[in-house]
C-alpha cells in the first residue's frame, strides 16, 4: 500500500523523519498539523515540544512554570513556536518567551504569530480562516465548501492546492 500523501502532496516515505506519523502526534491545534506538513515537505527534520523548559520556581525548588516550544527544527537547532490565537491572547506567551530567552540565552527560538502563519499559508495557495476563542482559536486552513469552525484538518484534506517551492 502506498503512503498517504498530506495536504502538500508529499509522500510520508520521502521524509527523513525524526518523528512519529503525524496520525500519531497530539498536536494541540490543527495550526500545528499544517505547520508539521510544511516542514516534512520542505523535508525539514523535525521534532513536536521535544523540551520543556522550566521558567519559575517555588521557594522550594520546585517548577511552577514552564514553557515546551511547539517545534525544534533539528538540523537548524532551533525551536519554533506557533502563536495562532488572537493577538490579545499572545501575552503570556511571550512573556514565556523572552523568561526563557532570559535564563536560556544559547537556545535558539523562533515565534510564528498569526499573520506571519497565514502569510506562510498564503504563499501556498491555501485559503484560511481565524477560529474564534469559544471554537479553539486560531487559523486553520480552509477547504473549498468548509464553513468557518469547521473541521478544516489537513489530515482530511487531500484537496487543498499545492504550494509551489
Amino acid at each position: 500500500m502506498a503512503p498517504a500523501e498530506d495536504t502538500f502532496g508529499s509522500s510520508a516515505a520521502n521524509v527523513p523523519q525524526t518523528h512519529p506519523p503525524l496520525d500519531e502526534i497530539p498536536f494541540a491545534h490543527k495550526s500545528e498539523r499544517v505547520a508539521a506538513e510544511i516542514l516534512d515537505f520542505y523535508h525539514v527534520r523535525w521534532q513536536y515540544e521535544p523540551t520543556t523548559f522550566p521558567l519559575e520556581w517555588d521557594r522550594n525548588g520546585n517548577v511552577i512554570v514552564s514553557f515546551s516550544p511547539d517545534f525544534y527544527l533539528v538540523d537548524f537547532d532551533t525551536y519554533i513556536e506557533l502563536t495562532t490565537m488572537s493577538q490579545k491572547l499572545v501575552t503570556k506567551k511571550n512573556r514565556k518567551v523572552r523568561r526563557l530567552k532570559e535564563l536560556y540565552p544559547d537556545v535558539n527560538i523562533r515565534v510564528f504569530y498569526q499573520k506571519d502563519f497565514r502569510s506562510l499559508l498564503a504563499r501556498f495557495g491555501i485559503s484560511s480562516t481565524v477560529v474564534s476563542h469559544a471554537e479553539g482559536g486560531g487559523v486553520v486552513p480552509v477547504r473549498e465548501g468548509d464553513e468557518p469552525g469547521e473541521d478544516a484538518s489537513p489530515a482530511k484534506n487531500n484537496d487543498v492546492a499545492k504550494g509551489s517551492e
